[in-house]
């Protein structure tokens, strides 16, 4: 079943309770992909406040180097993960209290779903490094890439299934996301503690430097890193670039569906579900590719993707024709647009991971991922409120525009840098 003929009784107990995990942990996604248009429609939150809702997922990777640190110095990991993730997923029960109607919604409320989010999110830098831990020990080498790509495949599906479902029930009663909320605080918490039923021999910490002292040394290594591995600092410039063009769209993205085009959460759910159908079926041929291709090469498809995904935009913003079916409004040229992010989704979730790995030496793969989480965590400090602020100032199509040159300049910077440092 599934292939697990040939690993060990350890191993087949390590895939399962892996795959649990990653089951809710999809579903959760899934039901995550609608935030901003809980806060948009059912909380009627502003333009600026969309934007700090992009923020909170990257903001928290700016703290990466202290958690990276705490967790090597941490002798009781499996404790300390199930108590860290009760208190970051503990407050979504608090959003149970949030009124029923649109009248008795106050801007107290908006904040404080802002509040609740950037807490939850603030377990990523945590439970994503540990799950590595827990599963390269649980895991040969030989089996670890193979059985971690059938658990994301099986959260993948989840999060499909997870998104029409959350979709179409909100369409229903667009407050239910009330109890959507109090089901993610359950089943986020139980699926850490399924998680942390995999075997993993706690080692015991060897301290040498303080937490302080660590995290100062990191960030000249950092410094050093970017100075001397010029191909890997080119890398960053290219994603830098990417990420302002991402993330300064992605708010503008969201109010252009609502308030433009006013769709409905089953046309949210279609659309965002049929690029995530593209990205499971396109992802095991780029994974193969990723593995004989210089990342700069890969960047250029994930760039330009990306940069057909908003000229589509741009288009739709002038060409409105469109059908409908049951709930959903399909515009043929976002149906274009989605099929190019479901490109770009396939790429980038590649890239952004082990992109890094390839300007390094084995044992350097750490400090490269960590200053490339860092650098991700600081333009998102800023990248999604300059965003809404370009399009108070230039409308839709401008930040569209100013989103596309972005990404030109980042595929010539990718171009320059292969021709004048090849690997």
């Amino acid at each position: 079943m599934l292939g697990l003929k040939n690993i060990s009784i350890s191993e087949k107990r390590t895939f399962f309770f892996h795959s649990i995990y990653s089951t809710i942990d999809g579903i959760l996604y899934g039901i995550l992909a609608l935030n901003e248009f809980v806060l948009l429609k059912s909380l009627k939150g502003s333009e600026y406040q969309v934007g700090f809702l992009f923020q909170l997922p990257v903001i928290v990777l700016l703290f990466s180097i202290f958690f990276n640190e705490l967790i090597k110095r941490t002798r009781h990991k499996k404790s300390f993960l199930n108590i860290f993730v009760i208190i970051t997923r503990l407050p979504l029960l608090l959003i149970l209290l949030f009124p029923s109607n649109i009248q008795d919604v106050k801007i107290y409320h908006q904040y404080s779903f802002l509040l609740i989010l950037l807490i939850y999110y603030f377990s990523s830098p945590i439970i994503l490094p540990m799950i590595n831990l827990f599963l390269k020990q649980s895991y040969t080498h030989e089996n670890f890439g193979k059985y971690y790509g059938l658990s994301t495949s099986i959260s993948k599906i989840a999060a499909l299934i997870s998104t029409f479902l959350a979709g179409f029930i909100l369409d229903i009663n667009q407050y239910f996301f009330r109890y959507l909320y109090l089901f993610m605080a359950i089943a986020g918490i139980i699926s850490i503690f399924i998680l942390t039923r995999i075997d993993y021999q706690n080692r015991i910490p060897v301290i040498k430097r303080t937490l302080y002292k660590s995290a100062v040394d990191s960030l000249k290594k950092f410094k050093e890193i970017l100075t001397t591995n010029k191909p890997f600092l080119h890398f960053q410039i290219g994603f830098m670039l990417y990420g302002l063009a991402y993330m300064g769209t992605s708010g503008v993205i969201s109010i252009f569906l609502n308030n433009e085009l006013g769709l409905n959460y089953s046309s949210l759910a279609f659309y965002k579900n049929g690029c995530n159908t593209i990205n499971f079926l396109l992802l095991p041929f780029f994974g193969k590719l990723l593995g004989k291709t210089d990342p700069r090469k890969f960047a250029v498809i994930t760039f330009s993707s990306l940069g057909f995904f908003l000229l589509f935009f741009l288009i739709t913003n002038y060409v409105r024709a469109s059908f409908s079916f049951w709930q959903v409004e399909v515009y043929y040229t976002l149906i274009i647009s989605y099929i190019f992010y479901g490109i770009f989704s396939a790429t980038m979730g590649l890239l952004w991971y082990i992109g890094s790995a390839y300007f390094c030496k084995n044992d350097e793969v750490a400090d490269y991922q960590s200053i490339h989480l860092s650098l991700t965590g600081f333009r998102g400090a800023f990248a999604p409120l300059i965003g809404i602020y370009f399009y108070m100032i230039l409308d839709f199509s401008g930040v569209f525009a100013a989103g596309i040159i972005f990404l030109v300049l980042a595929v010539l910077m990718m171009f320059w840098s292969i021709k004048k440092f090849k690997q």
